[in-house]
């Protein structure tokens, strides 16, 4: 298992308009930054390929403004599963697979 700590900074730009006055980081710009994370990390970029897809992908808990998350990653049989954490609460889970 391999582990990327990564901090959303405060003026990240996908939390102007979403939404006024309870700002989150919208699934997609989520995902986005995880998958720069492994695309950053020669071992997992090999494990997904150049045009890696979503698999699945959940949801469970808001990321805000300046948080500071914890990816975690363990590779399955064709798959990548990965798990975003904010301290010890599960944000994020999912699994990335190589395109055919």
């Amino acid at each position: 298992m391999l582990t990327v700590e990564l901090r959303i900074a405060p003026d990240h730009p996908a939390f102007a308009g979403h939404f006024p006055g309870h700002p989150l980081l919208p699934g997609v710009s989520l995902l986005a930054e995880v998958l720069e994370a492994v695309m950053g990390e020669p071992v997992l970029a090999a494990r997904v390929g150049a045009a890696p897809r979503i698999g699945v992908a959940k949801f469970l808990a808001p990321v805000r403004p300046g948080s500071d998350l914890t990816l975690r990653f363990d590779a399955g049989p064709g798959a990548l599963r990965f798990e975003v954490l904010m301290g010890e609460r599960l944000a994020a889970s999912g699994t990335f697979e190589r395109a055919p």
